[in-house]
């Protein structure tokens, strides 16, 4: 597994040694070397779960905070903070996220 690391660290590797150049080619060689990451994750079996929209799931997810949000329903992902990875059988680690509220359903409305 170390093996296939490697790229990733030669990639993070050469965008330092640009740390003169251009910022925006560094940036956009770190952006890439980020999806070469995730992608050698899913090879390996680590899917990437960040999605927003969703309804909170406590195997899925770690709320950070929760916001007011009258037009979403209570208890749904309205930002990722960290995502979280799983695998077939169980999770790496769960996602950080923000979840929403309604200030109504706290009044009992």
């Amino acid at each position: 597994m170390a093996a296939a690391w490697l790229p990733v660290v030669d990639n993070l590797e050469r965008a330092l040694s640009h740390g003169g150049a251009d910022a925006h080619a560094v940036l956009e060689g770190v952006r890439d070397t980020l999806e070469q990451a995730i992608q050698l994750l899913t090879c390996l079996g680590y899917l990437r779960d960040a999605e927003i929209g969703v309804r909170f799931d406590p195997t899925d997810h770690e709320v950070v905070s929760v916001v007011d949000r009258p037009d979403t329903a209570s208890g749904t992902v309205v930002e990722v903070l960290r995502p979280g990875y799983r695998t077939g059988s169980g999770q790496l680690r769960p996602g950080a996220v923000v979840v929403s509220r309604r200030e109504e359903d706290l009044n009992g409305a």
